[in-house]
């Protein structure tokens, strides 16, 4: 962990906890970088289990007002975050822009993602109401309700710092319950920004906390006896490891894992509408995207016109910095990151795929310290090679060939990770049946990037999801409440008294 040379003039990112500014009890600082300069901007303090414990402990004395208040009254909350949300989405975006690289209009695109997920949060008291069954026995009835699980985590990556929180915290403190978040310390800022916003916006202190740091704190958390439900967005050995740390522990957990998005091309499919689309979900966010398509399997006829395609459209991509009018594509979030992506082409290379589009040395003038990489394009990939197997988190897209749509299927079905996959056709017959064999949690069909919105839920299969509910949507509700049967009966004088045999509905 690196050091600031000139540690007075950084500034020191704060915990958010109980409703205002806290400075941490640690003494570990990390460094917040602008991709594009590679200048440290921010430092970040990487929690420790006191910082942990304060922010639950706010959380658990905010949790029986705020569950007690009505949910047309939370949703009034909602409805006024809400508001400054879409008043603060350009200052969002440019956060966004500033700490992880993205361009802004990407990241402008992804804060109205995620400001989707609190419209959608504003009708959560529709989806609070139970059921009621009238006389299920002679004077018995019978009825639900959904109440919440009290102090909820959530733990999101660097690369959508707005939209995932927002996944998460605004569904969840709609359903009754208080949170903490923990945003990846790559990417601090953007969350205290919406914690002061939601606090603008009228939410009660204590209900949404932000904490920073590393495995130390995402720890504390997953430990934390007062923490009932957490939700988590990131790698797969990660999402692993936190369903079964939250699961030994007694915890609900959703765990969202890697990708490796595959996009299957018939000969049929307008080829350019195919490569444009691709093309962009491919290299937008420099790749840094858990829906990114990785992996096109080109069918038959379609191969070597497509690649020409890829190929001519990936060299066409403007790189810079994300802030900058024209510029495509931006840096990748850190040096590290980067270079790791690098030695996956140099693998490539060297287990024998067809480099048909080389983005290493990328340089852009002015912004020599930034952390870019070139658009890169492999053919003639194979199941085989790390460059297919791993899922890279960049700009690196591998054409695979397969003969048939049977044969494209079949590859997609053997990959190990299920996110999203998307097929580009123009029959109906063929998208169908890939819809309904295809063994993938999210489908596109000549949609490369189909991320549902915000009333839909969003998660993979597989090595993809650790737990059994999506984020956001109907999901999302039922991830963050829990249903209570309650039987009743208002007995008369005339009514026999329950006698020692199993009540039955007589």
């Amino acid at each position: 962990m690196n050091k600031p040379s000139d540690t007075q003039s950084i500034e020191t990112v704060s915990l958010w906890v109980n409703g205002r500014k806290q400075a941490t009890a640690s003494s570990r600082l990390g460094e917040v970088t602008n991709p594009a300069t590679g200048a440290v901007t921010r430092r970040v303090p990487f929690c420790n289990r006191a910082d942990i414990d304060a922010a639950v402990a706010a959380a658990q004395a905010a949790f029986p007002k705020w569950r007690d208040t009505p949910p047309l009254r939370r949703a009034r909350v909602m409805q006024k975050f809400l508001q400054l949300l879409q008043a603060n989405q350009k200052d969002l975006a440019r956060l966004v822009s500033e700490e992880h690289g993205k361009t802004l209009p990407d990241a402008t695109g992804s804060v109205q993602r995620g400001i989707e997920v609190v419209e959608f949060a504003c009708g959560v008291p529709h989806l609070l109401k139970g059921e009621y069954s009238e006389d299920v026995g002679t004077g018995v009835d019978c009825h639900t309700v959904r109440q919440p699980v009290g102090v909820c985590a959530g733990i999101t990556p660097f690369n959508f710092p707005v939209m995932v929180p927002l996944w998460m915290f605004p569904v969840a403190i709609a359903c009754g319950n208080t949170f903490v978040l923990k945003p990846s310390e790559k990417v601090p800022s953007a969350s205290m920004r919406m914690a002061e916003l939601a606090k603008d916006a009228g939410l009660p202190d204590g209900v949404l906390n932000v904490v920073h740091g590393d495995k130390e704190a995402v720890d504390a958390i997953l430990n934390h006896p007062g923490i009932n439900a957490v939700s988590f967005v990131g790698s797969t050995p990660i999402a692993k490891y936190i369903y079964e740390t939250c699961a030994k522990n007694g915890k609900r957990v959703q765990a969202l894992g890697g990708a490796k998005n595959h996009a299957v091309v018939l000969p049929d499919a307008d080829l350019e509408f195919a490569a444009d689309a691709l093309i962009g979900a491919a290299y937008g966010s420099a790749g840094e995207r858990c829906m990114a398509i990785s992996a096109v399997v080109a069918v038959g006829a379609a191969a070597d016109p497509l690649v020409a395609l890829l190929r001519k459209k990936a060299e066409a991509i403007v790189i810079g910095a994300g802030d900058k009018e024209g510029v495509d594509m931006g840096p990748l979030v850190t040096r590290q990151h980067r270079d790791k992506v690098t030695g996956y082409i140099d693998q490539g290379v060297k287990e024998g795929a067809k480099l048909v589009v080389d983005g290493r040395g990328q340089k852009v003038p002015g912004y020599e310290g930034g952390f870019f990489l070139g658009t890169t394009l492999f053919d003639h990939v194979t199941p085989e090679m790390k460059i297919y197997q791993d899922e890279i988190f960049g700009p690196v897209l591998a054409v695979l060939r397969a003969k048939t749509l049977e044969d494209g299927i079949a590859l997609v079905n053997r990959n190990p990770y299920a996110n999203g996959t998307a097929i580009f056709t123009e029959s109906g017959g063929a998208a169908r049946r890939f819809e309904n064999e295809i063994q993938v949690g999210m489908v596109g069909v000549n949609v490369p990037i189909p991320v549902p919105v915000a009333f839909f839920s969003f998660g993979g299969w597989k090595n993809s999801l650790f737990g059994d509910l999506h984020v956001h949507g109907v999901e999302g509700v039922k991830f963050y409440t829990r249903t209570k049967v309650i039987t009743s009966r208002w007995p008369h004088q005339d009514t026999p008294a329950p006698g020692f045999n199993m009540p039955t509905l007589g």
